[in-house]
């Protein structure tokens, strides 16, 4: 395309769709392209269609504070998000800026021009596009969409039934009154088993250790009972309050008291399961937050293994049989439909490429930089939420960074910013470090590294962050400044205001 653009976004999911929300509302004057390599607005709520799917953070802090949540239930389903993204783009009218069906696959920076060139290809049309920007933004998540973390099994091919990976779900999977074997313990493993045990003949969670489950409200009463008596907007910002308060505290009494918070975890699942309680399954090896939580509305899971629908087996697979899976302990496993819930691939930035200058840039071995920006890359952000409450709150904190960024650049008139380390603040550790979730450690190669202190450190702290994207001064010493050289087209678009803080 010969229009040079201030900013192009790749994703439209939660972190693209907030990105341009806030560009429109903050920064109208700003020409702007949205890439999506799906064939319609979601993102991770597009990809995953498996019986169940839902939010495992609460949706008063998972959707915008710019535009409130408008129901009541606690975890919200898939296709709720979806529709709720999907009506952002349209209510800040930038829908029409999205191209759908763009695989991303080079974006390269040329210091003479000052501009980076996005390179895609239109899956459907196999046509091959290209967008010149003086910034880049990702909003492509961290993990490959493509395909999930699926091991072999042995004897495999010796199954009579069904595998299938929740990331690629088959449209009308017929499972009522089969049996059902589902591998794994996370968050989506236990948001499938008792979906799917409403209808299946029986469902098996088997997993190889466990993992700390935890029930919330399905339906938040308090907050449906305050909108009747108080104006919407205050209802929806104590709700946001309330459950911002409760995530923070939580995560940091299981970091300062592990033993004690393990006991709360282990006894709430006691004390829903009763007699179908075992400390093999339920009582996990590590500590609270070492992985993440998973969180299940009114106790369903639960429920499903009180009712006799599902039941949990820890054990190891010796290999697949004709007509189930076998395992080490000799107990054999008979299933119809075995769904292999094993968890997800990491992937930088979809698998686009990064060049500067003709030369590879390698993300894995750079620092973020406030969470947002990257050590010697010039301007190019990366929106990431947190990974210990809703991963919109830090997401759209980064936005507003962003707009910030923007501004102070158009009012000094610099054409590139680059973040530069003076103080050897690398680490060894990847900046998701402090999880030990077998994902994370499989992309230990991939992802950015750690740093040892501000702005280098990535620290998952909701308090430090807002001080640090919202409130400190753009001007910095480790941002190296260059005044513009080339002027970029902008284009205008009326919109509303958005400029209350995260």
């Amino acid at each position: 395309m010969s229009e040079i653009l201030d900013v192009v976004i790749i994703g439209a999911g939660v972190s693209g769709i907030g990105m341009a929300s806030r560009l429109r509302s903050e920064m109208p004057d700003k020409s702007f392209a949205l890439l999506e390599r799906r064939e319609r607005i979601g993102g991770t709520w597009d990809l995953f269609r498996y019986p169940g799917v839902r939010s495992d953070s609460d949706m008063f802090t998972y959707g915008f504070r710019f535009r409130p949540w408008r129901h009541y239930q606690t975890l919200a389903d898939g296709t709720k998000i979806r529709d709720y993204l999907s009506d952002t783009a349209t209510a800040y009218d930038f829908a029409d800026r999205i191209e759908f069906g763009m695989k991303c696959t080079d974006a390269s920076w040329d210091s003479a021009a000052q501009l980076w060139t996005v390179t895609a290809t239109h899956e459907p049309s196999g046509e091959r596009k290209q967008w010149k920007a003086r910034f880049v933004v990702s909003g492509q998540g961290y993990y490959n969409y493509d395909e999930g973390y699926r091991p072999y099994f042995d004897g495999e091919e010796d199954f009579a039934g069904q595998i299938i990976h929740p990331q690629q779900w088959p449209e009308n999977l017929d499972y009522a009154g089969k049996k059902v074997v589902v591998i794994g313990s996370g968050a989506t493993a236990v948001t499938l088993v008792p979906a799917m045990a409403k209808t299946a003949a029986k469902v098996t969670m088997l997993q190889r250790s466990p993992t700390y489950i935890f029930s919330l409200p399905g339906w938040d009463k308090m907050t449906e009972t305050l909108a009747k008596i108080l104006p919407e907007r205050w209802s929806y910002e104590i709700a946001r309050k309330r459950n911002l308060e409760i995530w923070q505290t939580t995560y940091k009494v299981c970091k300062r008291f592990p033993k004690a918070m393990r006991k709360f975890f282990v006894g709430q699942a006691r004390r829903h399961l009763g007699e179908h309680y075992s400390d093999a399954d339920f009582n996990p090896q590590y500590d609270p937050w070492d992985q993440r939580l998973c969180a299940v509305p009114d106790a369903d899971l639960f429920r499903s293994i009180r009712d006799g629908r599902t039941e949990v087996v820890t054990d190891h697979i010796e290999r697949f049989t004709k007509t189930g899976i076998l395992l080490k302990s000799g107990k054999h496993l008979d299933a119809d439909i075995i769904v292999t819930a094993t968890g997800l691939s990491l992937q930088m930035f979809g698998g686009m490429s990064l060049n500067v200058d003709g030369q590879p840039f390698n993300i894995a071995e750079k620092m973020a930089y406030k969470s947002v920006l990257f050590q010697d890359l010039p301007n190019f952000a990366w929106i990431f939420g947190y990974i210990n409450l809703s991963w919109t709150m830090k997401a759209d904190m980064s936005s507003q960074y962003l707009c910030r960024l923007f501004q102070y650049m158009d009012d000094k008139g610099l054409g590139v910013i680059t973040p530069r380390d003076h103080g050897n603040n690398r680490l060894d550790e990847n900046l998701l470090g402090q999880l030990s979730a077998g994902y994370i450690q499989r992309a230990e190669h991939l992802l950015p590294r750690q740093g040892k202190a501000k702005p280098w450190i990535v620290r998952n702290n909701y308090a430090e962050d807002r001080q640090m994207m919202l409130r400190t001064p753009i001007a910095d010493s480790a941002l190296e400044e260059e005044p513009r050289r080339t002027q970029a087209a902008a284009g205008k678009a009326p919109a509303g205001n958005l400029a209350d803080a995260a």
